[in-house]
């Protein structure tokens, strides 16, 4: 069946390209950098062949969780005007096509992490799969505005995955580290939504500007990177990090906060709309992109001092 379903891809004018758009590329590049955060400070050193196949499973397996989210959202993403051009709804790559690659690659990354690292780190990864497939997707996102905190679970697993690929196990920094990465998705991923809000109502989502406002969301927003910042500081307190790491989680937080305030602060008619189109809330997106980056790579500098 595969076989069929992957030429009649290619009769609809599938491409290289459009299967590594089904991956979700631009996604993965944060997934890919704080699982492999999580393997370098891991207190084990694998061989570094080893440790470049685990982490290239980690991408695997993320860009596989994606392709059958994209296979299961293609409804909506035929709605929005952000995601209208993805293979599915533009008809370049067949349903069927996109799941089959999914569950193939989800297959073939646990396999894979078994061999290359051990039990632990596979069966993590598969669970991260399973999370953003099952819990996010298929169970939250279409039915609740906490969608994105719970299932920010599923973006949270890397550094988890990546350490335990390195020792065989699970320690108290990795899961740390999944904490934030937890608790930094709801304000990420609500930045987004306020000026998506509109592709998210017509789509029938329930995000929260949609179900709770723009005001609300702005006070959220602003309340999660409150409780962010002291989370970050927590592998200080532990002991399991020294100066350099706080020094940049703590400069890093206070810049994450102003960002927040522009977004609780801007602009607003006596509905919540935004008077600037959002600016503010793109901003504190994009920042809290770099912010993540420059965080996880602080905490890797100070391990390595």
């Amino acid at each position: 069946m595969s076989d069929t379903v992957f030429a009649n891809s290619t009769e609809l004018g599938a491409e290289a390209s459009d299967w590594i758009a089904l991956l979700k590329p631009r996604v993965l590049t944060l997934v890919v950098f704080t699982g492999a955060i999580g393997l370098v400070i891991a207190p084990v050193h694998m061989n570094p062949i080893l440790a470049i196949t685990a982490i290239l499973c980690i991408t695997v397996a993320a860009g596989a969780a994606g392709a059958i989210n994209m296979w299961y959202d293609r409804d909506i993403d035929a709605i929005m005007k952000r995601t209208a051009t993805r293979p599915i709804p533009a008809g370049r790559i067949q349903p069927n096509a996109a799941l089959a690659y999914g569950i193939v690659l989800s297959v073939f990354s646990v396999l894979v992490m078994w061999l290359a690292a051990n039990f632990v780190a596979a069966t993590v990864l598969a669970i991260s799969i399973a999370f953003y497939v099952f819990v996010y997707t298929i169970w939250l996102k279409r039915r609740t505005p906490q969608n994105i905190v719970i299932g920010g679970a599923a973006g949270a697993f890397p550094p988890v995955i990546g350490w335990a690929a390195a020792t065989g196990s699970i320690s108290l920094l990795p899961i740390l580290l999944f904490l934030i990465v937890l608790v930094w998705t709801p304000p990420h991923f609500w930045s987004l939504s306020l000026y998506a809000s509109g592709d998210y109502e017509r789509a029938g989502v329930p995000m929260l500007p949609v179900v709770k406002g723009a005001r609300h969301t702005r006070w959220n927003v602003f309340i999660y990177t409150l409780a962010l910042v002291p989370l970050t500081l927590s592998p200080v307190f532990f002991g399991l990090a020294g100066w350099v790491y706080g020094v940049a989680a703590t400069a890093l937080g206070l810049g994450f906060i102003y960002y927040a305030w522009r977004v609780l602060s801007d602009s607003q008619d006596a509905r919540g709309v935004s008077l600037t189109k959002d600016a503010p809330a793109k901003l504190a997106f994009r920042y809290s992109i770099l912010y993540l980056f420059l965080l996880f790579g602080a905490c890797a500098l100070d391990r390595l001092i």
